[in-house]
């Protein structure tokens, strides 16, 4: 069998096989898959360099299905290549299978999760970004794209950022099979005009018949030869691919054929083929970065340093310390103050600009070859890439992530840059801890623990500066807090702030003492996890709690609190300060007081429960 002939037989094989785990699911994309099919045959046979029973390979190509929903090609690929069995093929879908409906680490050789749409891509650019910069390694980064999900502005950065970085070991294949879920897609079958688009981002785009495997071959050939830019081969396909009465039909999005056996039959029936997929024929080790090595920056009791601040030095110093470590930023590094680590290490500083998506994506994929990314920008502009952070989670990822300039505290840039909502959205993704310390020697603690906690890490920095009031070698950790004043058995009221209400209630208690009120003070540095011993001990020996936190009360410290105290000490009340009505610009302290979270407000708080409380 001549090398074409083999591979429209293993493209129709990689059909059938879609077909049937689909089938097997009653569930799952075989249309999607069907289109792709002689796509994937092409590069699974002569292109992709990956040797399956080696995921940890360093030299490995990686492959990327952006179109995550087109699985069962994925699958059947991993089939053909003898990585997993027909019977494991099969298990699609089902309860315990590594196969889920869309792909996940779970199953080797799968650098990430994929299945929303717009997120394969621009990861892709930067596991690209890790072989050209960091790894310095010849591995190709392959990523199959559908084109409904060129409607994606995610896919857009990746396609500006790629070009602008000159990743010309980064091919997107795009799979334009005209149907979308529900109708035609914005440009069908306009292959003008998709190539006209990506031209104009400065990309090499290869126009082609996507079933035409002779055209697939030369396509990977010439985007393999071409330097300095990245290609894209673009490539006219048909949705259903070979099965006349779902073949570039609308309607059949999502769903399993409804006569498998005689769509097989279509086909050719089943088939039993084995790829011998190239393997990586370079040896050499990762590159690694030199480092001469450092401290951990320290402060003073009694400073004024603004946390953003010691984020910076400390991750610049942490870049001499490890040469793992990797910072981005979304064009505001002197602002999180990362322009420390740039400016100390500019070989491991990746400038994203005003590009959140492909920041977070960007990181994944660094990470995917174990470096360390950190990633910078305003907190309120982490929203805008909430999406790849969830994603990030399911993918397993380790990234860590720093959002300055939050809360009413930033003062007159007013609310769109507050990011009132950080703590619970980060609280609510997967495997993530959400610290946000009061001081400049806390932050460099929690930020070298950053560096090697896996999941996703998240600290919220403050603009304005703080005093400091924890000593350099004072017990500072993750899932910790710190009693910033107790009076042991005499405090009456227990007051747990963060950040800049920590100061706020330092004053609150000083004025409450002198009045012969006594309260404990707690700096929760550490939302998620929290320090749920101390909170309830605190709970019993004082009976009393008062939040306070420059956030919205939903999802924040208040509730972070309650769900640690509540179940164990239910009878405890506890009194959450927080921002209420939407903010104005201001000064700091106008709008600390307008919201109800400055020491007044935590004094007239205590004076309430002590009269609610009985004699």
């Amino acid at each position: 069998m001549g090398n074409a002939d083999f591979r429209r037989e293993l493209g129709q094989q990689l059909r059938v096989d879609s077909v049937r785990a689909a089938a097997a699911a009653g569930s799952g994309h075989p249309t999607s898959s069907m289109s792709a099919a002689d796509l994937m045959a092409v590069l699974l046979d002569g292109y992709l360099k990956l040797d399956f029973s080696k995921p940890d390979d360093p030299g490995r190509d990686h492959l990327i299905f952006s179109k995550g929903h087109a699985s069962p090609l994925y699958y059947a690929m991993l089939k053909a290549a003898g990585a997993i069995s027909d019977e494991e093929l099969l298990s699609f879908r089902r309860f315990g299978s590594r196969l889920e409906g869309h792909p996940t680490p779970r199953i080797p050789p799968t650098d990430v999760a994929t299945g929303s749409l717009g997120q394969g891509f621009p990861i892709g650019v930067g596991v690209a970004i890790a072989g050209k910069e960091l790894d310095r390694l010849p591995y190709r980064v392959w990523v199959l794209c559908g084109d409904s999900e060129m409607a994606e502005g995610s896919v857009w950065e990746a396609f500006q950022h790629a070009a602008w970085g000159g990743l010309d070991n980064l091919t997107a294949i795009l799979d334009v099979n005209r149907l979308g879920q529900t109708r035609e897609t914005m440009l069908g079958w306009d292959m003008d005009g998709y190539a006209e688009r990506v031209r104009a981002f400065g990309w090499h785009a290869i126009v082609i018949d996507g079933h035409d495997v002779e055209a697939i071959d030369a396509a990977y050939r010439e985007a393999i030869e071409t330097t300095g830019r990245p290609s894209v081969v673009l490539a006219r396909t048909l949705k259903g691919r070979g099965v006349a009465a779902v073949e570039n039909q609308p309607g059949h999005h999502g769903k399993p054929l409804e006569d498998a056996e005689e769509a097989i039959d279509e086909l050719g029936g089943v088939r039993d083929l084995t790829v011998n997929v190239a393997k990586p024929e370079d040896g050499r080790a990762p590159h690694r970065f030199e480092t001469p090595g450092a401290q951990l920056p320290r402060w003073d009791v009694g400073e004024q340093v603004a946390t953003r601040l010691a984020y910076g030095e400390t991750l610049a110093a942490l870049g001499e310390m490890r040469g793992d470590v990797v910072a981005l930023d979304g064009e505001v590094s002197n602002s999180t103050h990362s322009e420390l680590f740039a400016n100390a290490h500019p070989d491991r500083y990746f400038e994203m600009f005003i590009a959140e998506q492909q920041m977070l994506a960007a990181a994944v994929g660094i990470q995917v070859r174990g470096w360390v990314p950190f990633a910078s920008t305003f907190a309120a502009f982490f929203t805008r890439a909430y999406d790849f952070i969830r994603m990030a989670a399911i993918s397993r990822a380790n990234i860590r992530l720093s959002g300055s300039h939050a809360g009413v505290s930033i003062g007159e840039d007013g609310p769109s840059q507050m990011a009132l909502e950080d703590f619970a959205a980060m609280r609510a993704v997967h495997s993530s801890c959400v610290l946000h310390p009061s001081d400049a020697n806390q932050t460099a603690r929690l930020v070298a623990e950053m560096a090697d906690r896996p999941g996703i890490s998240y600290i919220r920095t403050l603009r304005p500066g703080t005093p400091v009031r924890t000593a350099p070698d004072e017990d500072i950790r993750i899932g910790g807090s710190r009693i910033v004043r107790s009076s042991n058995d005499d405090d009456e009221f227990t007051i747990v702030a963060c950040g800049i209400t920590v100061e706020e209630a330092e004053k609150a208690a000083d004025a409450l003492a002198d009045e012969g009120t006594r309260v404990r003070v707690i700096d929760c540095y550490s939302i998620k996890p929290i320090d749920a011993e101390t909170l309830l001990a605190a709970a019993r020996e004082t009976g009393a709690i008062v939040t306070v936190e420059d956030h919205w009360p939903e999802g924040g410290l208040g509730e972070a609190v309650l769900s640690a105290v509540g179940p164990e000490a239910p009878g405890v009340p506890v009194v959450k300060l927080a921002v209420r009505d939407m903010p104005i610009s201001g000064k700091a302290a106008e709008l600390m007081h307008a919201a109800g979270i400055d020491s007044e407000a935590i004094i007239e708080a205590v004076h309430k429960l002590a009269v609610r409380a009985p004699a």
